[in-house]
Parts: C-alpha cells; sequence; structure tokens
C-alpha cells in the first residue's frame, strides 16, 4: 500500500534505462538532511524535483484543517516533487526526513531539457503518476470494504513486505510511525488504531515500543488482512 514508485512498485531510479540513469546523474546538486528536516513544503512556491538516495521520507498533507495527514511514505530510489517541478503549481504536500537522508534537488530548468532530450525517461516518470493514482483508487476501495482490523493489518503486512528487516524471529519494521500516521494512512481515528493496535499485540501477531512495530507472526497476520503470505 505505501511503496510502489510506479504500476511494478519499482523506484523511479531502478526503471531507467542505463542511458537515461546515467544522463540523470549528472543534474541538479546533492544535498543532506537530518531527521525532521522538510525537504519540501505544502504551498511554497519551488518548482525542483528530489530524488531520494539514502534515507526515507514521509509525505503530509493538511486535508482537514491544520491537522497533517499522512500520505505516503518514499525511499532510496524514489523521486518526491515531480508534479510542481512539471506544472509550476504551488507544492501540493509536505515532503519530511525520517532520519538522515541523502537527495538531490532538480530544478525545474534542467528537469525539461533531460526529458527532452531523454524521452525514453517519460514513461517511468508517467508509472509514478499511475502508481499514484492506483493507489489511491485501491485506498478508497479498501476504506469502504474492510474494517479498521484489516486495514491497519494491510498496512503492517506491505510495511514489513517494503521496509522490514530479519530480526530472529520477527520481522522489524524500518519505519517510524506514530499511531495518528497510521490512523491517517488507513483513514481512521487514533483512538481506534490505538485499540486495534492494542489488539494485536495482545493475539501475539506484532510488538510494538516508542515508535517501532515488530511483526511476530506474519502469515497469521496475512489472514486477517484477508491476504496472501508475501515473500521477504
Amino acid at each position: 500500500m505505501i511503496h510502489a514508485s510506479n504500476t511494478n512498485g519499482q523506484p523511479f531510479l531502478d526503471t531507467l534505462t542505463p542511458g537515461a540513469h546515467a544522463a540523470f546523474a549528472q543534474l541538479g546538486s546533492r544535498h543532506t538532511f537530518a531527521a525532521g528536516d522538510v525537504l519540501i513544503n505544502e504551498g511554497d512556491h519551488t518548482h525542483e524535483l528530489l530524488v531520494i538516495h539514502k534515507g526515507m521520507v514521509k509525505v503530509t498533507a493538511r486535508l482537514d484543517g491544520d491537522r497533517a495527514s499522512l500520505l505516503d511514505i518514499k525511499i532510496a530510489g524514489d523521486v518526491v516533487g515531480e508534479i510542481a517541478a512539471i506544472d509550476r503549481e504551488p507544492r501540493s504536500a509536505t515532503v519530511t526526513a525520517c532520519g538522515d537522508v541523502v537527495a538531490t534537488v532538480v530544478p525545474r530548468h534542467e528537469l525539461l531539457p533531460f526529458l527532452q532530450s531523454n524521452p525514453e525517461a517519460l514513461a517511468p516518470l508517467m508509472n509514478v503518476f499511475c502508481g499514484r493514482l492506483r493507489r489511491s483508487d485501491r485506498w478508497r476501495l479498501e476504506f469502504a470494504g474492510y474494517p479498521v482490523l484489516v486495514r491497519l493489518a494491510r498496512v503492517l503486512v506491505e510495511l514489513a513486505v517494503s521496509h522490514g528487516r530479519r530480526e530472529w524471529n520477527a520481522v522489524r519494521i524500518d519505519v517510524s510511525l506514530s499511531q495518528s500516521e497510521f490512523a491517517a494512512l488507513i483513514g481512521s481515528k487514533t483512538h481506534t488504531v490505538h485499540k486495534t493496535l492494542a489488539r494485536l499485540r495482545r493475539d501475539g501477531l506484532i510488538n510494538t515500543g516508542e515508535r517501532q512495530t515488530y511483526v511476530r507472526d506474519l502469515p497469521r497476520l496475512c489472514q486477517v488482512a484477508r491476504l496472501t503470505v508475501p515473500s521477504l
């Protein structure tokens, strides 16, 4: 649900041809960010595309007054900010570093000539848009068709697959999310997520700590999520 940079789930950079990848690597300038640093501010009139080389960022937007909702998570190889870089409209979301991040900032005046000279890069970039639209459609269907328990279990399974690391008899999810951010992802209330996580803990499916989650029984969690067991 969370990490799917295009319709095949591959990061943008991994989908470029060797020639386009080499040309793209010449664009922009590299910057480092610490946890909590804002790479993009919602509403700003900046028009750069950012490529994540190391670390992880979260994408949030204020959809309901002053309440920020978590929309997505991006990892190494992904791009953010491409919409404003192309249409020159204000930023539609805020992008914040979840830890140490290394990213290349590509200004619009470099991006557009690159796309004109490397038209083969247009399809991967379009796949970024298509992947987001498909996720949005799927989320709406899941929100309408599944209870909170199933939706939360699905998020945890997909986080374990896309951001998980094996540790003994568990999978540690290398994404630090608060209960309110989990709630934003599945379209629920924070207190409902709190109770649902407690239920999953009681059932021995997960362990949680200070913004840290371990999946203890992935096959059973997949049963709750109504998914087949993925390979890690």
